[in-house]
C-alpha cells in the first residue's frame, strides 16, 4: 500500500541514530507520505545523527528537553507552525536510567536517580499529552503511540527500575487515552517491542545474550526495529482508528509463549 499517511503531519520524538526504532519510524512515514518534525533533547542530538535523517525526510528538527514544560509547549506550538495544522500521529520513543547505566542492582538503587528514570521515561509521555490536550493540536482520529517493553508486566531483574517506568508509561496512556478517546477520538496505545539492537538497549547488562534467549523463545522470532516501525505505521494509519488505550506486543509471540523447543533442547544439552 502506497501513500498510507498521505496528509497526515506528526512529531516523531527520540531518534537518534540508524539503529533507533524512532529512525526507521521517521523514512518509513516518509516513505508513505507524511510529514514531520523530529526532536530531542539536545544532549542526545549531540550524540545522534539526528539532523542527517531531517535531511534525508525533509523534515526540521526542533530541539526539547521532554521533562520540560517550556520546551514542549513551544515544540508543539512551532510543529504546528512548520507543518500548517494540526497533528495526526505522535511517536514518543525516551527512554533513559541513570541506575542502569551506573549498573546499580534493583535492590540498591539510586532514589534521585530513579526519580529521573521515570521523569525522563514515563513523566515524560504524559507531559506530551497534556501538552497536546491543552494546545488542542490533535486532529479528530489522531493517533499517539509510545515504545514499552514486557517487563512493565513481568520480572526482568536486568531492566532494573525502567521497568517501573514502563509499567507507569502503559498506565498513563490508558488514563489519557481515555480522556483524548471523549475529547476528539485521538487514540493513545503503547507498543511492547522484542529486544531491540539499538542504543539504549545495546546498553543494558546482559542484553546480547538475552536477545538470543528471547530470538529462541519467539516462535516468529525477534521482532526487528525496521519490523516495528511498520506496525507504527498502520497504528497511525485510518486502518486503526478503534485501537486506543492498549499495550501491544509486538515480539514474535514471545510473551504468549511458555516454552519451545529450543530451548528445551539446550536445557538437555
Amino acid at each position: 500500500m502506497n501513500n498510507l499517511l498521505a496528509n497526515k503531519r506528526g512529531i516523531i520524538f527520540g531518534a537518534l541514530d540508524e539503529r533507533s526504532i524512532a529512525w526507521k519510524v521517521a523514512e518509513k512515514v516518509h516513505e508513505q507520505g507524511g510529514t514531520f518534525v523530529l526532536t530531542n533533547a539536545p544532549i542526545a542530538m549531540r550524540m545522534g545523527k539526528i539532523n542527517e535523517l531531517a535531511e534525508k525526510c525533509g523534515a526540521q528538527v526542533i530541539p526539547a528537553d521532554a521533562t520540560s514544560m517550556e520546551d514542549l509547549e513551544n515544540l508543539v506550538t512551532q510543529a504546528q507552525e512548520i507543518l500548517g495544522g494540526k497533528l495526526d500521529f505522535v511517536l514518543h520513543s525516551i527512554g533513559m536510567s541513570p541506575n542502569v547505566r551506573k549498573n546499580k542492582a534493583y535492590t540498591d538503587l539510586n532514589h534521585d536517580w530513579f526519580s529521573k528514570t521515570l521523569d525522563i521515561s514515563a513523566m515524560s509521555f504524559h507531559r506530551v499529552m497534556q501538552t497536546l490536550y491543552k494546545q488542542d493540536a490533535m486532529n479528530d482520529w489522531g493517533s499517539i503511540l509510545a515504545l514499552s517493553y514486557i517487563a512493565a508486566q513481568e520480572a526482568y531483574p536486568f531492566y532494573c527500575d525502567m521497568a517501573d517506568a514502563k509499567a507507569t508509561l502503559e498506565s498513563i496512556a490508558r488514563s489519557f487515552g481515555y480522556h483524548y478517546g471523549v475529547k476528539n477520538k485521538t487514540r493513545v496505545n503503547t507498543i511492547s517491542q522484542s529486544p531491540t539492537v539499538t542504543s539504549a538497549g545495546s546498553g543494558i547488562a546482559g542484553f546480547d545474550k538475552f536477545f538470543d534467549f528471547a530470538d529462541e523463545m519467539s516462535p516468529l522470532g525477534n521482532a526487528s526495529a525496521e519490523a516495528c516501525a511498520d506496525y507504527c505505521l498502520t497504528l497511525f494509519s485510518d486502518l486503526t482508528k478503534f485501537v486506543t488505550m492498549q499495550n501491544l506486543f509486538h515480539d514474535g509471540g514471545y510473551s504468549t509463549t511458555g516454552i519451545t523447543s529450543q530451548v528445551m533442547e539446550k536445557w538437555g544439552e
